[in-house]
């Protein structure tokens, strides 16, 4: 079966998806540039960690304004990922430190869906990094990686400009096995 692998990038107020709010996710099919998903979310609740909220730059009380349901923005991402793949090919979540983005847009599907479209498959750009080079984990960050890979995208904490960049990390490093 053909894979389709999709960058995805998340904002959020805290560091887990139980107790803390999906604030945006942005996404790209990482093969198809043109291919791209952006939604912001209404916050679940008012918990968050201040550092987490000065990175994002976001507010929770625009958020709560002019955020969009969350079971409409995953229900959106759900059917943008469909259409994405409806050539039968299977859905791969790709992100810079997936875990972390995974952990959000799992818990959110199932929660607000009942399933996950992407199922377990989560690839770590880090992980795969030091797989194809060798190198430690403490040199699979995103401005290390950028040292030996050149791109041409910059890292911006603009979340769809970020899954831009991480799918182009992505088809680097996935080009090292060439």
């Amino acid at each position: 079966m053909r894979e389709e692998f999709f960058s995805v990038d998340v904002e959020a107020s805290g560091p887990i998806s139980s107790e803390y709010s999906l604030l945006t996710i942005s996404a790209c099919n990482a093969d198809e540039k043109k291919q791209t998903f952006h939604v912001s979310l209404k916050p679940l609740n008012r918990n968050f960690v201040p550092e987490a909220m000065k990175v994002t730059g976001l507010s929770l009380e625009d958020l709560e304004r002019d955020g969009q349901d969350p079971a409409e923005a995953m229900t959106s991402f759900g059917d943008w990922i469909a259409a994405c793949t409806q050539d039968g090919s299977s859905p791969v979540f790709v992100g810079l430190n997936a875990p972390f983005d995974w952990s959000f847009i799992n818990y959110y599907f199932h929660r607000f869906l009942g399933a996950n479209p992407f199922g377990f498959s989560a690839l770590d750009i880090k992980a795969l990094d030091m797989g194809a080079t060798g190198c430690t984990w403490g040199q699979t960050g995103s401005s290390q990686m950028a040292k030996r890979l050149n791109p041409t995208r910059s890292g911006t904490l603009d979340a769809l400009q970020d899954a831009l960049y991480q799918a182009e990390l992505f088809r680097l490093v996935r080009g090292l096995r060439d």
